[in-house]
């Protein structure tokens, strides 16, 4: 499933004062390892942690083959993917999602105990995907229009209401139904990295749930 990625002008009105340092870039020396971190094959968890500082980009994450691929925004999604993270927003490749109230995978209820109308598919948006927050303070934001999944993308909640904006995270799991099936359990740790710059997430799973 690929949408264009077209661009959208909107407006709002802009805040008072001037907050330059509260969407922040990442730092030019900053290196870390990307990808599918930690893997434990016996116990079917591991670990992905994603450079998604970037706006202009959809991180594409194969559970099925372990594999992370960055593509630009416009541009066409690879063959293979499960879910895609852009900042903290998600969208599923055909999935859909339920929110758990849990923290932990072993805690999740039995699968067969949950009703198939609790899971939440995709929505298409024109306003939710930004990609140039350049132009904020002019009371300007570029969105791209595309899918994203309202459900897992409450795994973190940006409060623009106040400035400097509020992150909280939700520390549940999420249960991503895929097309063929199976199940992912899905749990975002955290949504920054050591020198505390946000966009850098780290994101928990179990693959396959068989619970």
């Amino acid at each position: 499933m690929f949408m264009s990625g077209t661009i959208v002008l909107l407006s709002f009105q802009a805040c008072n004062g001037i907050f330059s340092d509260i969407y922040d870039q990442p730092s030019p020396e900053t290196e870390n390892e990307y990808g599918f971190i930690l893997v434990d094959e016996s116990s079917h968890t591991g670990r992905i942690y994603i450079d998604a500082t970037k706006y202009t980009e959809w991180h594409y994450i194969d559970l099925h083959e372990k594999l992370v691929t960055t593509e630009p925004i416009d541009s066409k999604a690879p063959e293979k993917w499960d879910f895609a993270v852009h900042r903290y927003d998600t969208k599923t490749n055909g999935g859909t999602v339920w929110e758990s109230s849990v923290s932990d995978f072993h805690s999740l209820p039995n699968l067969t105990t949950l009703p198939s109308e609790s899971f939440i598919g995709d929505e298409w948006t024109t306003d939710r995907i930004t990609i140039d927050m350049s132009q904020m303070m002019d009371g300007i934001i570029l969105y791209a229009e595309d899918y994203y999944n309202p459900c897992l993308s409450r795994w973190l909640d940006v409060d623009t209401s106040t400035m400097p904006p509020i992150y909280t995270l939700s520390g549940k799991v999420y249960l991503l139904r895929l097309p063929d099936g199976s199940y992912a359990a899905l749990r975002l740790v955290n949504f920054m990295n050591d020198a505390a710059i946000k966009g850098f997430m780290t994101i928990d799973y179990m693959y396959p749930v068989t619970l």
